[in-house]
């Protein structure tokens, strides 16, 4: 009998420090997970005020640091969160460190991939192949850089697709945020024309839009005959603009390029059929 009460005591002592144990644990997990969320948005104030010093010229790389910064942040913690979980379950540091030289080669082998995205990682942030907010094309992807960290990059396409890359996948990369970008397209001119009068007030039109468009760094204008097509003569316009300005400036252009030519009765032409119908002797015109 007293062996019985002897056993139920040491099994309820047990029981009870299994049952902290597991409190302590909890407790552990939630905390990091916390510190995680409450740092990730200290860190966001932090560099955001940065971004918008006036000392500040390039705010993509301070972007990029805060990604950087909050990535490592959060390895860090998960990794003292883990350290904490062990020790409470009571496997001592030491055996930890015996068995590492054991497991070390097994697991090195299935780490060669972390490892690699960890080492690319390292080399993309310091040699600067990219930043957050950088419109960039890789060998299957293209679009904005949303995250670098030390192990993925994610870039969002622009169907809105978030594509999540591992570093080590990251070989060829063509980045198109660095320096100005080029606007260039054409412009068809109907051979009934003057092409003289048509480069005249295309030029106008253009000079105007340069005086109200801050973000255009070079042009735009008229290069001149670019080609003479089937049914037009080719006018290149060429400019240049800030990155990622570029498709709106080349939209607003040809709009108002539209406008011009239509209030000066310059026509810009376009297909048309001419079906001649000989039993009735009528001629009918269609436009495709």
């Amino acid at each position: 009998m007293a062996e019985l009460l002897q056993r139920i005591n040491l099994n309820g002592v047990s029981i009870a420090l299994i049952g902290q144990n597991i409190l302590k644990i909890l407790l552990v997990l939630i905390s990091v997970k916390l510190s995680v969320k409450l740092l990730g948005v200290i860190i966001d104030k932090f560099f955001h005020r940065q971004a918008e010093s006036r000392f500040v010229e390039d705010t993509k790389k301070v972007m990029t640091m805060s990604a950087l910064t909050k990535s490592i942040t959060t390895y860090t913690l998960y990794f003292i969160g883990l350290t904490m979980v062990i020790t409470i379950m009571g496997i001592p540091a030491s055996s930890i460190l015996a068995t590492a030289g054991i497991g070390g080669l097994a697991i090195g082998f299935g780490a060669q991939n972390l490892v690699k995205d960890v080492i690319t990682g390292f080399f993309i942030l310091f040699e600067d192949h990219y930043a957050v907010g950088d419109y960039i094309s890789l060998e299957k992807y293209s679009g904005i850089v949303e995250d670098i960290g030390i192990r993925i990059t994610k870039v969002r396409d622009f169907n809105g697709d978030l594509h999540i890359i591992p570093n080590g996948n990251i070989s060829n990369v063509t980045n198109h945020s660095r320096g100005d970008m080029r606007v260039f397209f054409d412009v068809g001119i109907a051979y009934e024309e003057d092409i003289d009068k048509a480069i005249y007030v295309i030029q106008k039109y253009l000079d105007e839009y340069r005086q109200a468009e801050p973000q255009l760094t070079d042009g735009p204008k008229v290069l001149g005959v670019s080609d003479l097509a089937d049914s037009s003569v080719i006018l290149k316009i060429w400019a240049k603009s800030k990155s990622m300005e570029q498709w709106r400036i080349e939209r607003e252009l040809k709009k108002g390029i539209k406008e011009t030519l239509d209030k000066e009765g310059i026509e810009i032409p376009y297909p048309k059929n001419v079906i001649i119908n000989k039993q009735r002797g009528m001629t009918h015109a269609s436009e495709d």
